[in-house]
């Protein structure tokens, strides 16, 4: 039978159907949710003023974002599917695209009137969701059924994307029923009452990173307001606000002491170095492994480019081709998977969206790394403060702690641990970054891909000799600095010993001395720097010459085509990163664990006042009467 479009009645017999395989218009729940939700947000938008952009996040906030973008990302494929599919017969059928079109902007509008609803905190008004997302989920389940009755299975892409729409509706049904269950604003006799984070009532707190939805955490989009200050006029702290009280350096400190305090009571008998690591990683380890896995899927990601180039690059070079009768199946034609990913324009969308997924999962590896970095090296601070204040002054005056040593503590050796903290997520995904890159150019190149790999192997080997000599040039001159920060020191403070005996000359050669020794090792620092850097530049190039000269010249026959060449170098240009990256983690590595706060230098191993030194008197005079002359 066929379909009435409101306006194409002209054209209603070119869109015939099966029934039930292809709902009409009508049949979506999409267009009765515009008008429900636009009234029911300005029936109570009126109603509510807060301060801030944001309130609280209702139960799933961050699974019901994720769900959403990827319910964004399945239309969109039925959106081209559909227009594919539509492109093979003559007739138009609009029925192929236009429900998944109208779907897409439900979609758009469901997660913006989610979005204004929590920052109302005013749940009644999910109610409307709720119904939504229960019709979307009843009649892409009657579709998918449907097609399962005709015989359509997972070779048809249309039949595997309403699976996906059937489990996305699912779960975003789900998620509303558990809103109900915790706030129980709904089928319960007293709600839930949320108070907002303690940070959002101090009108002081701009920082707002932790409590924006999803979509502005991954896209920063909260701070135009400063980026638009910044441009008119400088910024200081005031304008800045204060920080959230979980990114305090008090507050770090207490975490980092309570997993000190774990640690030593559930492993007494783990000492030294292993103990300080496992505390923390206990403190700061679940943000390190959430960045990790940031940076890894961002990475994985990144491997979409040069498979989409060799799709599109090979789809132009068969475009003239003779191509194969379609088959048409109930009167229109299914697309498979192989020739959706197949075409040139899907293609082209595809890299686009992994290109942007995967700068934002890179971004927020960044951010999450370089704030725990920050926090750790905090927390240390603090506790290193906390560890000084209560040091006797004997441990000073017996050599035991200099201040030169605690300068370089403070200063330097946490800025070593905050930057391991940095590139500390390239640890993991740099070895996955090398494999799967070594794999794709074995399936595009074969074997000769396996000589631009032992290139890169066999000179890594030497990038790490360049980086251990890097480390230890680093060290040297960080102990010759310590060693003259203290002969300076000493003979300021006896500088009038010294023009008494006229020692000047004997104390002034020591310190040039020491000084030459200290810019001996920063010219070795240099020079080993000079050879990382020109290594990773030169590494990459040398490889890709070697494969490319080996396939040609002893593979004649291996396929050498654009599509190949072009997926071969968007590759190779890939494992630049990690090539280039791994002196840099090498040597960071090395400094976090020379610059560790367990060696015997470090005021974590110094004895402290005890604390009823710190409270008892140090001597009594009993009955004295003291009185002023």
């Amino acid at each position: 039978p066929p379909i009435a479009f409101p306006g194409f009645n002209s054209l209603s017999a070119s869109f015939s159907h099966p029934p039930g395989v292809h709902a009409p218009l009508p049949g979506e729940p999409s267009i009765p949710l515009f008008l429900c939700l636009v009234a029911g947000w300005g029936s109570q938008s009126s109603k509510v003023h807060i301060h801030h952009s944001t309130w609280l996040h209702f139960p799933g906030h961050n699974l019901r974002w994720i769900l959403t973008f990827m319910l964004l990302f399945v239309l969109v494929c039925e959106i081209a599917e559909g227009i594919l599919s539509d492109g093979v017969t003559e007739s138009r059928h609009l029925h192929l695209y236009m429900p998944a079109g109208m779907a897409f902007m439900a979609a758009v509008t469901s997660v913006v009137y989610y979005h204004n609803i929590e920052t109302s905190n005013f749940p009644k008004l999910l109610i409307a969701l709720l119904v939504y997302w229960t019709l979307a989920f009843i009649t892409k389940t009657i579709k998918f059924v449907k097609f399962y009755d005709h015989s359509i299975g997972f070779s048809q892409l249309r039949f595997c994307l309403t699976g996906l729409l059937v489990i996305l509706y699912g779960l975003l049904l789900l998620v509303e029923v558990n809103v109900i269950r915790v706030r129980r604003y709904i089928f319960f006799k007293s709600p839930r009452e949320v108070k907002p984070p303690e940070d959002l009532q101090d009108l002081g707190v701009r920082f707002l990173q932790p409590f924006v939805n999803l979509l502005s955490k991954g896209t920063y989009w909260w701070m135009n307001a400063f980026i638009k200050t910044a441009h008119k006029k400088p910024i200081d702290l005031r304008a800045i606000g204060k920080l959230p009280i979980a990114m305090r350096a008090l507050t770090n400190y207490q975490r980092l002491c309570e997993a000190f305090d774990t640690q030593q009571k559930d492993s007494q008998s783990t000492q030294g170095a292993r103990a300080i690591w496992q505390a923390l990683c206990h403190a700061f380890g679940r943000r390190l492994v959430l960045s990790s896995t940031f940076r890894i899927l961002a990475d994985l990601l990144g491997f979409a480019g040069p498979l989409c180039i060799f799709g599109i690059v090979d789809h132009l070079g068969k475009e003239n081709r003779v191509s194969q009768p379609k088959t048409q199946f109930l009167g229109v034609y299914f697309v498979s998977s192989q020739e959706f990913l197949a075409n040139a324009y899907v293609l082209a969308v595809l890299l686009f969206l992994a290109l942007l997924l995967q700068r934002t999962f890179l971004q927020a590896s960044y951010y999450v790394a370089i704030e725990t970095g920050i926090n750790l090296r905090g927390a240390i601070q603090t506790k290193i403060y906390n560890k000084i204040m209560h040091l006797s002054t004997s441990n000073l005056s017996m050599g035991e702690m200099t201040a030169a040593q605690i300068c370089n503590l403070v200063a330097i050796d946490t800025n070593q641990l905050m930057w391991f903290f940095f590139l500390c997520p390239n640890l993991w995904a740099m070895p996955v970054q090398i494999v799967v890159g070594v794999i794709l150019l074995y399936y595009i190149l074969g074997v000769s891909a396996l000589i631009g790999a032992a290139v890169i192997i066999l000179l890594a080997p030497v990038q790490y000799f360049v980086a251990t000599k890097l480390s230890q040039a680093q060290r040297s001159t960080l102990e010759y600095s310590n060693e003259r920060l203290k002969q300076t020191n000493e003979m300021l403070r006896g500088i009038k010993l010294l023009k008494l005996y006229a020692w000047e000359n004997i104390f002034c050669a020591r310190v040039e001395m020491t000084r030459r020794k200290e810019m001996t090792s920063l010219r070795a620092f240099a020079v080993y720097t000079s050879i990382s850097i020109f290594m990773n530049t030169a590494i990459p190039i040398a490889a890709v010459l070697i494969t490319f000269v080996g396939h040609v010249s002893f593979f004649k026959g291996a396929d050498f085509s654009p599509s190949v060449a072009f997926a071969s170098l968007s590759l190779f240009h890939i494992l630049v990163t990690p090539l280039f990256l791994l002196s840099s983690v090498v040597r960071s590595t090395v400094k976090a664990l020379v610059s560790h706060p367990e060696r015997p230098s470090r005021p974590w191993s110094v004895k402290q006042l005890s604390p009823k030194c710190l409270h008892s008197p140090a001597a009594t005079v009993p009955e004295a009467s003291p009185s002023w002359e």
